[in-house]
This record gives C-alpha cells, structure tokens and sequence, in this order.
C-alpha cells in the first residue's frame, strides 16, 4: 500500500496538476469512483487486520524486539487507515461534487491537490516505516 500511495504522491498527482482544471478534475473523480475494488480495499484493510492481529500477539511480550517492532508496523500502519478514513475519504467525496466547469473548480482543485497530496506523503511514509518495522520484526523472530 505504501507503494501505491507513493505513485500518487510522485507522479499521478504531479501529471493530474499538469492538465486543465476540467480534465485534472475529472480523471480524480473517475479514479476514486474506481478505486473503491475488492483489489484495492483487501490489501488496504487486509494489511490492517493482519497488523492488529501482530500487535494483540505481540503486546504480551513487548519485553522482545521482534515483538516491540510488530507492534510499531500495526501502529503506523492503523494510523495510514485512520488518515486514508478521516481525511482523504472525505476530501474525495467532496470532490465527487465539484464540477469541474464551475466557477470554483480552479481553486478547489488546487487546495484539493495541495491538500491531498501533502497528507498523502504521510500516508505513503506511515505504510513504508510499517512494511520496515515488520521486516525488522521477521528479522528478529528468525534469529
């Protein structure tokens, strides 16, 4: 998940930005009404039920590193999901609303991206920092 949320921080958004208002507008609106698959939504929520299903195992015996580190990835992975459910989820239901033709499409547009994007690259660091702690965790739990 932290890769498909570094493409959108990198250069989907960047392209998006480049086109006109109408067209950036439309091709968000067209790939959040696309996002929402069974492709998307298992890995996403998936990887969060397997985090916290890591961290109720391990919270018993946080006197290990593998178990500290298990721990930490669920953390910073749940607050990815917390960010993806309170922010961008909202934010990307507002913009299902805009028309792009309308007077106020520039300027929402542009605090849509700005907005977006900045939150995204917490979202996208938040899901790598989880994938390393739970590599660290691998780690530790095979020596």
């Amino acid at each position: 998940m932290g890769g498909v949320f570094l493409a959108f921080s990198t250069f989907v958004m960047p392209a998006l930005a480049r086109l006109d208002t109408p067209d950036g507008v439309r091709a968000m609106q067209h790939i959040n009404r696309a996002a929402p698959t069974p492709w998307f939504m298992v890995p996403l929520f998936g990887t969060a039920t397997a985090g916290l299903v890591l961290a109720a195992r391990s919270v018993r015996r946080l006197d290990e590193s593998d178990a500290r580190a298990q721990t930490f990835g669920a953390g910073l992975y749940l607050a990815a999901i917390i960010l993806t459910v309170a922010y961008h989820v909202p934010r990307n239901d507002d913009l299902a609303l805009l028309d792009p033709l309308g007077p106020d499409a520039t300027s929402a547009w542009r605090e849509y991206q700005n907005g977006w994007n900045s939150a995204n690259h917490l979202r996208a660091l938040l899901c790598l920092g989880a994938a390393a702690s739970w590599t660290v965790a691998s780690v530790h739990a095979a020596e």
